[in-house]
């Protein structure tokens, strides 16, 4: 009987230690997808303000806005190119770490145009705007380079395969198109007939027996 105790309490704490973990991993999740959520959200609030004020402010205040909208559809446009990509291509793994770098260079750049929008001082973003926009236009090509480069690879990886689909199609049509003759007992071959098949029901009749 000790020994049946002692097997029941260690499956229950067992199962009791599953449980908790599962438990633990759920919270974890659900809390991945609530930050998740809450950023995305953040996200769209911070776009609609940033496009607000490209239109309302005129000048320099505008023209920071316009820079930051550049930045962000750059590399949110690239990262949606790479993650359509075909993911059993390894070549894309290189694009996926060096986008992500450049991810963290155009975080840091719109961290500096969002801190110059509030300086009062309307010289010193004039003084800045060149320096910055040509930094912006140095991350917007590399991100404008990769995402072209990752849709021509899609489109001729597509190409490839269609081409050899319609090459082993071609072959198949022309090998259905040829066909030995049958000799055999009571029966003659006839070049350019195909033999002749068993008596079965018509694939009519099955059609229209399945449809009915």
């Amino acid at each position: 009987m000790e020994t049946v105790g002692i097997i029941v309490l260690l499956l229950f704490l067992i199962f009791a230690a599953l449980a908790a973990v599962a438990t633990v991993r759920t919270v974890r999740a659900v809390k991945r997808g609530v930050a998740r959520s809450t950023a995305q959200a953040r996200r769209m609030v911070e776009d609609t303000q940033i496009k607000a004020r490209r239109y309302a402010m005129p000048g320099a205040a505008g023209q920071l806005a316009q820079l930051r909208l550049d930045l962000r559809n750059a590399i949110d446009s690239t990262g949606r190119a790479l993650d359509a990509a075909d993911p059993h291509d390894a070549s894309l793994a290189e694009a996926g770490t060096l986008l992500s770098r450049l991810n963290d260079h155009a975080r840091a750049l719109d961290g500096e145009l969002k801190i110059l929008e509030a300086e009062p001082d309307r010289s010193r973003i004039a003084e800045r705007l060149p320096d910055l926009s040509e930094r912006v236009g140095r991350v917007t090509h590399s991100a404008d380079a990769l995402r072209w480069a990752t849709q021509d690879r899609a489109r001729h990886t597509a190409d490839d395969d269609l081409a050899e689909l319609s090459r082993a199609i071609d072959l198949e049509a022309e090998a259905l198109r040829h066909w030995a003759p049958v000799d055999g007992p009571g029966r003659q071959g006839h070049p350019g007939r195909a033999p002749e098949a068993p008596p079965g029901p018509s694939p009519y009749r099955k059609l229209r027996a399945s449809g009915e």
